[in-house]
């Protein structure tokens, strides 16, 4: 759901590859949010061998709705680190992402 918050819509094969989970998988998740309402598959008008999975309204309401608890989360995770040991962890962690092509 972020990923689809943050760009709106995703190709199922893009979709898979930046959540690292299958096209499979991907299909079932896609099921049961369609199934909430939170988002929908669309087919490329060019390619329709393509789909996309896109946000809904509603689970554009939701992610904003849940996104500032999971966030704060995250800030308290990384709290007892210093300044520059959470720069050099981002830093560490883009190297990962960088290197294994997430």
């Amino acid at each position: 759901m972020y990923d689809l918050w943050v760009e709106g819509s995703l190709e199922t094969k893009k979709l898979a590859h930046s959540t690292g989970v299958s096209k499979a998988t991907v299909s079932n998740i896609t099921n049961t949010l369609e199934r909430k309402g939170l988002c929908y598959r669309k087919t490329d008008t060019r390619d329709r061998r393509i789909t996309y999975v896109a946000i809904t309204d509603k689970g554009k309401q939701a992610m904003e709705k849940l996104y500032p608890t999971f966030h704060q989360s995250e800030v308290e995770i990384v709290s007892s680190l210093t300044a520059s040991e959470q720069k050099n962890m981002s830093n560490l962690l883009r190297k990962v992402i960088r290197e294994n092509d997430f």
